[in-house]
């Protein structure tokens, strides 16, 4: 298999253009991301210092290198949710910063005390790693994945002049947060309400539950952030906001119909799997996640869409 090279403009990214830079932030924000997966930024309050997600283990000891190149000390780090993607790096940063408090959701903290969870983000972890960085044999770690603090939807922490809430955003995982930074009004979001993959197609994540995303998307729509973040992504221009959670919404409704429209033809669980893969994996798609990740996250969606058109009819029936 193929390495693909880590290179952050890659063109299914180019969304906006040449002129516009995902990665430029309206606030003291730094990119520390060292390789494919979830991003990894710093948010450099006037008194704290935040980390905003950990990226995946192969990197990890990299991502904790960058941070330490922008400061001396991490105060806090704050998990959008459970996903070896977006917390694999946690260990190897905490060697860096033992003294940094991690955040995360109340279901985050019992999802990583759980021996099964920590075997299956190391397994995804070990496939990542043989992907990106086949030269390399080092040990996946899951030790010290951790929640030290649980944060509540609203609940808020200062970074002195700053202050970061917290926000339940649900449908990905039962776990994910939003996170909104004021005064900047940079709203980062989760993956419950989407994963921009180009300017005409938001990929719907939606692993737990399809209401769950669109009642989060009409969530986050109504705190009008002056700026949106988004998960495998970054920033969005601000004339994209007003459209972005309809888009969202429009392509759940798209594979709600397309599922549908499988049922109709009188498929069976296995060819209703088989064609969603190959209508939505591409090999851009290999430079942020597995292909075996991809498929386990195609079946969870599956379900979770099933199980949305099943409560349809159950509504009907009523």
């Amino acid at each position: 298999m193929k390495t693909p090279e880590f290179n952050s403009n890659i063109e299914l990214f180019n969304t906006f253009g040449d002129e516009f830079d995902r990665f430029s932030f309206p606030a003291d924000i730094k990119r520390v991301t060292s390789g494919h997966g979830g991003e990894s930024l710093l948010i450099c309050g006037s008194d704290k210092i935040a980390l905003y997600d950990c990226g995946m283990a192969y990197c990890g000891e990299k991502t904790a290198e960058n941070i330490a190149g922008q400061t001396d000390r991490l105060d806090y780090i704050f998990l959008s949710h459970s996903h070896y993607d977006h917390i694999g790096g946690l260990p190897y940063i905490l060697d860096r910063f033992p003294e940094a408090v991690v955040y995360g959701s109340e279901k985050c903290k019992s999802v990583l005390e759980r021996e099964n969870a920590r075997k299956l983000i190391r397994e995804l972890g070990e496939e990542a790693r043989e992907l990106y960085t086949p030269e390399s044999d080092a040990p996946i770690r899951t030790d010290n994945l951790r929640v030290d603090q649980v944060l509540k939807d609203g609940d808020k922490v200062s970074l002195g002049e700053e202050t970061i809430t917290a926000f339940e955003t649900k449908g990905h995982t039962d776990c994910s947060l939003s996170y909104y930074l004021q005064p900047a009004g940079i709203l980062f979001t989760s993956e419950s309400t989407g994963i921009l993959e180009g300017k005409d197609y938001v990929h719907t994540p939606s692993l737990k539950s399809f209401p769950d995303s669109i009642a989060s998307s009409y969530k986050c729509e109504r705190i009008h952030p002056a700026y949106i973040c988004l998960p495998h992504f970054g920033m969005i221009p601000q004339y994209y906001n007003e459209e972005y959670f309809p888009a969202f919404r429009a392509e759940c409704d798209s594979k709600m119909s397309f599922v549908r429209s499988m049922l109709q033809e009188g498929m069976n669980y296995d060819e209703m799997l088989a064609r969603y893969i190959k209508k939505y994996w591409t090999p851009a798609k290999e430079m942020e996640q597995p292909i075996e990740a991809f498929e386990i996250n195609s079946g969870h969606i599956l379900n979770a869409l099933l199980r949305a058109i099943q409560e349809e009819g159950d509504k009907e029936h009523v």
